[in-house]
């Protein structure tokens, strides 16, 4: 199982002063000193986080795989054919949200969608929905000629009691299994730390997971290179 950085966060701190400091891009190059398999950040539409400039230094500078998170918008579209990341993840955006609430309905945004993932294979790079566990939503995805879904792990990892995470987790297994039954490749993130992170191991087919937060929160305390490793030691 490989692991992605996102580092978001990391522009969120610069950007709260509206200065230069930190600085996203340098944290990537530092975790991928570290060992990380990859590199990933949303450009959102409000650009409250990731800019333009980012992304693009980014593409220039990592020597690992660049996994652009999107809204299926014609701006990030184009901006994303322009600059050619290996991978593009689209995902549900709401200006209100802190975060990403949950997946991409493929269902209810088949044609939008299928006419966004044609317009990033034309431009040769590969499509990532970020969707729930749900069956349904997995075979539209197939459906639309995705090349990988990630699942959306928030609810598994906001779960209060035992019960209902393993109930979830549940749900997780079986939709990857569905997922590389209908060639899919399947990644998986949103909420996963230092702990819950443990079990995933026992799902082998899951080729990736993204984390972000909960490592740039450690790497506050220990520095961005111990952070990253042992993220990595838990997931190896």
């Amino acid at each position: 199982m490989r692991f992605s950085l996102n580092v978001d966060h990391i522009a969120t701190l610069r950007n709260s002063r509206g200065e230069n400091e930190p600085d996203p891009v340098t944290a990537a190059l530092l975790a991928e000193q570290a060992g990380v398999d990859g590199i990933v950040v949303h450009l959102r539409e409000d650009r409250r986080h990731i800019n333009e400039r980012d992304v693009r230094l980014l593409r220039e500078l990592i020597t690992t795989k660049l996994d652009l998170e999107m809204a299926a918008t014609d701006e990030i579209i184009k901006i994303a054919c322009d600059v050619g990341p290996e991978l593009s993840t689209i995902v549900p955006e709401r200006r209100q949200e802190l975060t990403t609430e949950g997946g991409i309905n493929v269902i209810d945004n088949i044609n939008r969608l299928k006419d966004a993932i044609t317009d990033l294979h034309n431009a040769e790079i590969l499509v990532s929905l970020f969707i729930e566990p749900n069956l349904d939503q997995i075979d539209a995805a197939a459906e639309i000629n995705s090349d990988f879904i990630e699942i959306h792990t928030g609810v598994f990892a906001n779960a209060i009691t035992e019960e209902e995470q393993f109930d979830e987790l549940d749900k997780i297994r079986t939709a990857v299994k569905h997922a590389k039954k209908l060639g899919l490749g399947v990644n998986a993130g949103h909420g996963l730390d230092y702990q819950n992170i443990k079990i995933f191991r026992e799902i082998p087919d899951i080729d990736e997971v993204s984390i972000g937060h909960a490592v740039i929160a450690r790497a506050v305390f220990t520095g961005l290179k111990e952070a990253v490793q042992e993220m990595m030691r838990l997931i190896k």
